[in-house]
């Protein structure tokens, strides 16, 4: 029976009033559909079947290929609006790509009766090589902090991929200087390259809520290659509509550069991660700080910056101190205050924790134990951040009695700090932050009261 059918039969017999006892649902697809139901009416209990159209069947086959199974149970809240911008942002990259590349070409010289195939080849050859050699670079430079600023390096990415098209569009205009801009486009579609790819892996494991993250993964890909091949086929038609006429090309491009930034823009903004790194570590601790309870994830990601932060301490600003950390760090460079004869009293300080912690000028040092697990680097840098907090807000750097109130703080506050961090939706298992990968091991000693 068709489900026109179930709602005629149902309504002619209004003075029952047929009660719905049971539901059932397909989640085979991406969108649950409803497939039978079980009605009581009066003393007779009926199961309707909803038979489905054909129509209906394409169109839920053609939303599995786009969207993850389960959607939108199986992903997080963020998953839609940010695979709707994205997608609009690559739209546009592919239809630039198109006029960028042909003023590339242009530049190279095909269609040129001068030009000849070593000299475009070579030309090419270091265009690649230029690439590749920045990738690399940047990997070797940047590589660790792209986990914990995925939200900010996936914006840094697509504005290097602008760069690198407008190097492309103008390298034909300054033939003497055509080469060094074809090296620069590629050295800014490298970090483009590596950022983006490593971004998209931690946003995937972001969206996956059931573990799902292949799942999320090809699908993503459907959706790109989905816009890869109508952005091609809207770029072939503008760069023929626009070619002999620069200034045609020149405002189709910078407009679809603008709309690309804010596509992007607006990507970044409806990420709400949870997990925990420096700058969102320090928006919620100074919350708890001042009010007794954190924010949730949503409040904390309009806080937040959308280009990566190079400094440390990105929050101390202003007449604060510019203090720096070193997490992990090599305890046999460190420079006790009181020489390594204070040590046993800095043991004695800390106790059973696996983390020790010390300044020096403007630096503090965070020494990990050799069994120090992820949740103990989380009470570490919360320590030091606490700290950093102490220090950067006071007009006169009292280091002894600082380290003595975070140490305090540490011992009354943190089971309630890490307690409304879970409440409120934050993942506490470990802290996305840049560490040195130096451990110790020392012989623990019980907490002096």
């Amino acid at each position: 029976m068709s489900s026109n059918a179930t709602a005629e039969a149902m309504a002619d017999d209004t003075d029952s009033h047929p009660t719905v006892l049971l539901q059932e649902y397909t989640t085979a697809r991406a969108i649950p559909v409803r497939t039978a139901l079980l009605v009581q009416d009066a003393s007779i209990v009926r199961l309707i079947r909803e038979e489905r159209g054909r129509s209906q069947a394409v169109w839920n086959s053609l939303v599995s290929a786009f969207l993850p199974e389960g959607y939108p149970n199986s992903v997080t809240p963020d998953y839609l609006p940010f695979q709707m911008w994205d997608t609009l942002q690559g739209l546009s990259t592919y239809i630039r790509s198109m006029l960028s590349t042909q003023a590339l070409l242009g530049g190279i010289g095909v269609g040129e009766t001068t030009a000849t195939v070593v000299g475009a080849t070579f030309q090419w050859f270091l265009r690649d090589f230029t690439g590749m050699l920045g990738s690399i670079l940047f990997t070797l430079q940047q590589g660790s902090n792209l986990d914990s600023s995925a939200k900010q390096w996936r914006l840094a990415a697509d504005l290097m991929n602008d760069m690198g098209m407008l190097m492309d569009l103008i390298s034909p205009l300054f033939p003497r200087a055509f080469v060094t801009l074809l090296c620069l486009g590629s050295l800014a579609r490298s970090v483009t390259g590596v950022a983006s790819g490593a971004t998209r892996a931690a946003l995937t494991q972001h969206f996956a809520l059931r573990k799902n993250a292949a799942d999320v993964s090809a699908k993503e890909g459907s959706q790109e290659t989905a816009a890869t091949l109508v952005g091609m086929s809207m770029g072939i038609v503008v760069a023929r509509l626009t070619s002999g006429n620069p200034v045609a090309l020149w405002v189709s491009f910078l407009l679809l550069t603008a709309f690309h930034m804010y596509a992007n823009y607006r990507a970044v903004k409806s990420l709400c991660l949870t997990s925990l790194n420096a700058e969102r570590t320090s928006i919620l601790l100074r919350a708890f700080v001042s009010g007794g309870k954190v924010p949730n994830p949503r409040q904390v990601a309009s806080q937040e910056h959308v280009l990566p932060q190079f400094s440390t301490f990105p929050w101390l600003k202003g007449p604060r101190l510019q203090i720096t950390l070193n997490f992990g760090a090599q305890i046999s460079a460190l420079k006790l205050a009181n020489g390594w004869g204070s040590f046993p009293d800095l043991l004695g300080q800390f106790g059973k924790e696996q983390y020790l912690v010390t300044c020096e000028g403007q630096k503090i040092h965070v020494v990990l134990h050799k069994q120090a697990t992820t949740q103990d680097c989380v009470r570490a840098y919360v320590h030091a951040l606490y700290l950093s907090e102490l220090l950067g807000s006071r007009s006169t750097t009292d280091v002894t009695a600082a380290e003595a109130e975070s140490l305090s703080w540490m011992k009354q506050h943190f089971p309630a700090f890490l307690a409304s961090l879970e409440s409120s939706g934050w993942a506490t298992d470990r802290i996305l932050v840049l560490t040195k990968e130096w451990r110790a091991e020392w012989q623990q000693q019980s907490k002096l009261e």
